[in-house]
């Protein structure tokens, strides 16, 4: 064999090898990579869940509290205080008219005297 030859054939084998053992270390490096961002993320989402737990650890209002604070903070639809009116002027106790319009009879004292009825 020539020289040119053996060299040729020894720098395409070099190459072979090459590519083989440089994909071998791009994997590794690769795979480094992905569990270095897994365990920020994991660490992330630990530290979002701990602050949630914290929220959570709030003491609750006791429930007939919370009802009636999100029941005199919602605001009264038109429909609603119209229908209040129709039937006060028709005659209906506050007592009737909350039992029909779903609503708590202070609610509909309140409604009544925005739109200045006398109970």
């Amino acid at each position: 064999m020539s020289l040119p030859i053996t060299l040729m054939i020894i720098g395409i084998a070099a190459l072979i090898v090459s590519i083989f053992v440089g994909s071998k270390q791009t994997n590794a490096n690769e795979i480094e990579q992905v569990s270095i961002s897994l365990h920020q993320e994991t660490s992330h989402l630990k530290q979002r869940l701990k602050a949630l737990e914290e929220e959570l650890m709030l003491e609750p209002a006791p429930m007939n509290q919370s009802i009636r604070a999100t029941e005199t903070a919602k605001p009264v639809h038109s429909i609603i205080v119209s229908q209040i009116t129709a039937l006060h002027g028709q005659g209906y106790s506050v007592e009737e008219i909350s039992t029909r319009s779903s609503l708590p009879t202070d609610q509909v004292r309140s409604v009544l005297r925005s739109k200045g009825v006398h109970i």
